[in-house]
């Protein structure tokens, strides 16, 4: 997935969780995070979730806000794994528009409403 040489980190607070009814009577829950990326700024992003507690696939679609006042958007894709009470292992990718695509490796924990992990270059 990617080269392996990791460009910086990201840190996100859960603002807001909605849940609603999803194909073949899963449940979709939608989650709007805030928080920084590194070379990203201010990012505001919402993940929609679909599997069971132990885990599954989310989708992605973003908005940064650079600290040199450009803005870039993104979407992306994943996986989630559970590792413990309340705690999921993400691991997926976001096409930037500004034409890279980064990969991540990441930590949700429930408790703390947060989201928190590296991310890589794609070659």
């Amino acid at each position: 997935m990617a080269s392996r040489k990791a460009v910086g980190e990201f840190s996100f607070k859960a603002i807001t969780v909605a849940y609603n009814p999803g194909p073949a009577g899963s449940v979709l829950a939608q989650v709007n995070w805030e928080g920084t990326a590194t070379g990203f700024g201010a990012v505001f992003a919402t993940a929609t979730y679909v599997g069971g507690p132990k885990g599954g696939t989310y989708s992605e679609c973003g908005a940064a806000y650079m600290d040199d006042g450009h803005a870039l958007t993104g979407i992306g894709q994943g996986t989630t794994e559970s590792t413990g009470k309340h705690r999921w292992r993400t691991e997926g990718f976001m096409q930037i528009s500004d034409g890279r695509r980064i990969a991540s490796e990441g930590e949700m924990d429930l408790a703390s409403r947060s989201w928190k992990g590296t991310l890589f270059e794609m070659s």
